[in-house]
């Protein structure tokens, strides 16, 4: 009884990777299809390099595009292997285009699919990914919540799934990459200094397709009083050039896109995360780096309840206003990184033995 997992983003390849490691340890027959939604090397291939799942048995290369094409494409190039393959249950992992595609495809095909990090909810149907998660966890048969706050979520919906709370598997994989992390060379090849500078990611359509909001966003970051490490996602890359904006003359150092590791040592060694990354928030509070959420909500409400993430959007007077509190209390917030929501560390042993249960 075979098991597909259905891939497509930098993120989707971290979470899945030890439930795929798990699986194949048990014996279970699984297959990993590659949607190609992250197309670009440093965004997609350096993550299975790194992390070492198989190889995906067929990439569908359906690269960028609209969500309504992305969304479309992957069902349409998805189908012949679900019929050819006839899996019992069909992964996905989170909130994407490609997650999305795939599980539509899959129940439409009369194939069971099992949801991985259900139940988050932002409550903003402007976000693509809202739209995508709430859709995935009413098809689905399983669901696998990484927070009691998500399985919370998931019973006022009344899904219709069996809903199982398991913690949550990026934070597996975040511990057992510790060791790996403090080989990295990537703070000194930089020339930090330990906590004396920032990490920013941005790449939404709602921060970066705006120029105006790019362009006060990156104003305000500005006035920090630290170098800030900025890793350019191929997209925001290009709108900057569109934008005219250019970055190299202040404290924003723009760098190429970095491996998982490298991007876990930067964080341990940072005093302050920028980001509007949904992974990136809870990376940060697992590394107890106060963390800039650049939005106005956030699906991962439980490290802002603790008073360690603060949401700014891009306002410039809040991004400003965060990063003073930040520095004024950095002792006393540091102490706010206690109980972990996200689980023991063991989310995917417990979703390997409810997948096999599910496929005997």
């Amino acid at each position: 009884m075979k098991i597909l997992v259905i891939l497509g983003t930098r993120p989707q390849i971290i979470k899945s990777t030890p439930i795929i490691s798990g699986a194949l340890k048990q014996g279970l027959d699984l297959e990993i299809i590659h949607t190609g939604q992250h197309y670009d090397h440093a965004l997609s291939e350096v993550f299975f390099e790194e992390l070492s799942p198989p190889q995906p048995i067929v990439n569908l290369n359906v690269g960028s595009g609209s969500h309504i094409f992305q969304t479309a494409e992957i069902m349409l190039r998805l189908e012949k292997y679900l019929l050819l393959g006839k899996p019992s249950i069909v992964l996905v992992p989170g909130d994407t285009n490609s997650a999305l595609a795939g599980a539509l495809a899959s129940v439409k095909l009369g194939f069971s699919v099992a949801h991985l990090e259900s139940g988050a909810r932002c409550y903003d149907m402007q976000m693509a990914e809202e739209v995508n998660r709430r859709l995935i966890d009413h098809c689905s048969a399983i669901l696998f919540a990484p927070t009691s706050k998500c399985k919370e979520n998931l019973g006022s919906e009344s899904v219709l799934g069996e809903v199982n709370l398991v913690g949550d598997t990026m934070l597996d994989v975040f511990l057992s990459s510790q060791k790996e992390a403090k080989k990295s060379s990537i703070v000194n090849e930089l020339n930090l200094k330990g906590r004396d500078f920032a990490v920013l990611t941005t790449h939404r359509a709602e921060n970066v397709d705006d120029p105006i909001k790019l362009r006060s966003l990156f104003k305000a970051i500005q006035k920090a009083d630290m170098d800030v490490i900025f890793p350019v996602h191929p997209r925001t890359k290009n709108r900057l050039k569109e934008g005219g904006l250019i970055l190299d003359d202040g404290n924003i150092r723009l760098i190429d896109p970095i491996g998982y590791i490298e991007m876990l040592a930067l964080l341990k060694s940072s005093k302050i995360v920028f980001t509007d990354s949904g992974g990136l928030q809870k990376e940060s509070f697992w590394s107890k780096v106060p963390c800039v959420t650049l939005r106005e909500r956030t699906e991962w409400n439980e490290p802002v309840e603790m008073g360690v993430s603060f949401l700014t959007g891009v306002d410039p007077t809040k991004i400003i206003n965060a990063v003073d509190y930040i520095n004024c209390n950095y002792d006393q917030l540091k102490t706010r990184f206690k109980n972990n929501p996200f689980g023991d560390g063991k989310a995917s042993e417990k979703i390997v033995k409810i997948l096999a249960a599910a496929t005997e």
